[in-house]
């Protein structure tokens, strides 16, 4: 509570508008806001009231001679509401016909539009007369959120596209429900959600008492209550960065709980998973015991990902913080503590262990007519994950999954290609990765090393494999919160799965699925997920995940699709595209180019600055930083983890995208199908990095995914 009892909360709508005046304008606001946040009843804030408006609560604010604020000053209580800023006819426009009020039904507060005017209809139906939430009582689309005042305007929807265009009027949880109940799922499953977020069953809502009413997960979601100078001023600088604060109310849950042991989260791109460990790391270091040496490692697959998670949460962390948090790629991780136990094995990542491979395939048996990609296929699923070292282990070794069935004759005749490799690995002093997760693993389990870490907090977790997270159930012990594990297999760019389980990670009845996409507007999702249709995708311990019940709360412009005859054609069609973009947009920077390969990068790059583009190439191992001018370019790998307003996709031609290897063209059809699911999830991962738009091009004959 504030000065004198008052209390003051900003709106995530108000920092919205802020990101969008001139940024002359935008110091005058931040003193302004940091004045309210003091004292929003002293000298120098000039309330206004507002005349031809929907909600009387609602008053104006003099920022100075051009720009107003809106702010809700409820009758009852010290409560102040700040809500949007703009120049001072806009603001007005704003207001007048918002309501800012308490839900009767769900107790949240809630900022919608109130129109006159009834949905216009995107075409005909079939059946006269009926509408898109016919067989709904009214109790029961009030029941969901639905205000009394946009009663009859859900009434008239016919169609699920014009629900779509509600997205601006409606409250986002009101939104989402009717999404859902739109397409299909049952009324009782989606009052369960809501209940989840909090809501009131059996209560008495007081819809006067907004002090309680912000108190509700879904208004923290929407308001930074009481903030401080400092969070205020980290905020009006990253407005479009509102993640740091708000929250989704499931998202709140799953970072602000105590769980008997490890945690699973599924979610599609853009729903917030990262943010949600990020926060999740953050709320476990304020509980760490003081004057402990305990830490948290937050962990994940690549250097580049790590590198932009550490720039994060340097955001949202104070520095005393975050020197309880270890943020490291866990190869990285492997090496050091190897390095400290005096490890003398060198760990090789594919230059010098492939000229002994090459030799071991010298012993292949000619009678069976295996590809040599088999060969290589089966040690990374079957011999590195079951710890496979002689040949009755291998044996005995189930192959579930793999496309060859092996007779044990068969198995005793191939064994010798993968105990010459073995043998040329030891002989000099050489390890793959995995081998060095277990051997880290077996230092661990001496009993010799001790680990400072209570809790491994674990992102993108579909791009590891078995054994490295055996080694992370080695590393922390068994106890609450150990293990926090956040993925999504639609996104495995790497062609390593895991069953948890098998892993003694226990997560049955400890998990659960982020479903509401932030970053990706519905018509990039849509194209996207297309490209994995029919594709079996796995949910990390075993069973299956499917893309059902996803929704983005934000729409746009469809993906635009170009082939065009040569590359110059095409290169020309993007820079055009890119100079339409500085013109709306003002600049660049937001803007990511991306291509499958670095090569292509290469060349892109040349021929985007030969045509006046100023290019800024993204750094493996550096955060991206949107102060440096220039469109981004980058390859598909790197963008995994970042988010830009728009996106192009260029040289996505046939060959280049699947690119071909010889696991794309394996007559092992298992090899051959999961490359295939790899380069598909690939080009699902860039396309849905965009938050407004994607531009995918190519040239001569296109990729295949492309038709």
């Amino acid at each position: 509570m504030g000065l004198n009892n008052i209390q003051i909360a900003v709106s995530q709508e108000f920092f919205t508008a802020f990101s969008r005046i001139p940024q002359r304008q935008q110091t005058k606001v931040m003193q302004f806001v940091n004045k309210f946040r003091i004292n929003p009843t002293g000298n120098g804030i000039n309330y206004e009231k507002l005349n031809g408006i929907k909600d009387k609560n609602l008053k104006s604010v003099r920022i100075d001679d051009t720009y107003r604020g809106i702010v809700l000053k409820p009758e009852k209580g010290n409560l102040y509401l700040l809500l949007w800023v703009d120049h001072h006819d806009k603001a007005y426009e704003w207001a007048k016909n918002r309501v800012c009020e308490i839900n009767p039904k769900l107790g949240t507060i809630q900022i919608y539009q109130v129109s006159e005017v009834e949905v216009s209809n995107s075409g005909s139906v079939d059946v006269k007369d009926s509408f898109l939430f016919d067989a709904l009582r009214d109790r029961e689309l009030l029941g969901v959120g639905v205000p009394d005042k946009l009663l009859l305007m859900i009434r008239s929807i016919r169609l699920k596209e014009d629900l779509a265009k509600l997205t601006d009027i409606l409250p986002d949880d009101v939104y989402a429900a009717l999404n859902w109940l739109a397409h299909g799922e049952k009324y009782e499953d989606v009052l369960a959600i809501l209940t989840e977020y909090g809501a009131e069953e059996n209560g008495k809502v007081d819809t006067e008492d907004f002090s309680k009413a912000l108190r509700h997960p879904v208004s923290r979601q929407q308001f930074q209550i009481d903030p401080s100078e400092e969070e205020l001023i980290k905020m009006l600088n990253a407005p479009l960065e509102k993640w740091r604060v708000f929250l989704h109310p499931l998202q709140r849950k799953l970072v602000e709980r105590d769980w008997n042991g490890s945690f699973r989260v599924l979610g599609g791109a853009g729903t917030g998973k990262t943010v949600v460990a990020m926060h999740r790391a953050k709320w476990l270091a304020e509980r760490l015991p003081k004057g402990s040496d305990d830490k948290i490692l937050f962990t994940t697959f690549t250097r580049n990902l790590a590198a932009d998670i550490q720039s994060n949460l340097e955001k949202i962390v104070s520095r005393e913080l975050l020197k309880r948090i270890e943020i490291i790629n866990l190869d990285k991780w492997v090496i050091n503590f190897l390095r400290q136990c005096d490890y003398e094995l060198a760990i090789d990542y594919g230059s010098r262990t492939q000229n002994y491979w090459s030799q071991a395939l010298t012993l292949t048996p000619s009678e069976l007519h295996l590809p040599s990609s088999f060969y290589r296929e089966e040690w990374l699923h079957i011999i590195q994950p079951q710890e496979v070292t002689s040949l009755a282990q291998y044996i005995a070794a189930p192959r579930t999954g793999r496309g060859v069935r092996l007779s044990r004759k068969e198995r005793k005749d191939i064994w010798p290609v993968f105990e010459e490799y073995q043998l040329l690995l030891t002989e000099n002093s050489l390890r793959e990765p995995s081998d060095a997760m277990r051997d880290a693993r077996h230092l661990l389990e001496s009993g010799k090393h001790q680990l400072p870490y209570r809790h491994i907090i674990v992102d993108e977790a579909q791009d590891m494999g078995m054994q490295a997270f055996r080694l992370l159930r080695t590393m922390v012990a068994e106890c609450s919160n150990d293990l926090f594990i956040v993925g999504d297999a639609h996104q495995r760019i790497y062609n390593n799965k895991v069953v948890l389980g098998q892993c003694r990670i226990k997560v049955v009845g400890r998990s659960t699925k982020l479903r509401i996409n932030y970053r990706t507007t519905e018509e990039t999702r849509l194209w996207a997920i297309a490209l994995l249709n029919g594709v079996k995708i796995d949910d990390l311990d075993g069973g299956e995940d499917s893309s059902e019940g996803y929704i983005s709360l934000m729409h746009g412009v469809k993906p635009v699709v170009q082939n065009f005859n040569n590359i110059d054609a095409e290169v020309d069609a993007i820079a055009a595209h890119l100079n339409d973009i500085k013109i709306t947009d003002g600049f660049y920077n937001a803007t990511c180019v991306v291509t499958r390969t670095n090569k292509l990068m290469e060349q892109y790059e040349v021929k985007l600055k030969s045509r006046g583009i100023e290019v800024y190439r993204i750094q493996r191992s550096v955060p991206e930083n949107l102060s440096h001018n220039g469109v981004r370019i980058a390859t598909m790998h790197r963008v995994k983890g970042l988010e830009f307003d728009r996106i192009v996709l260029c040289g996505i031609n046939k060959g280049i995208v699947p690119l071909e290897t010889n696991k794309l063209t394996s007559d092992d059809i298992t090899i051959s199908k999961n490359a295939d699911v790899q380069e598909r999830a690939l080009l699902f991962v860039a396309a849905t990095r965009a938050k407004k738009s994607v531009m995918v091009t190519s040239s001569g004959e296109k990729s295949p995914y492309l038709s």
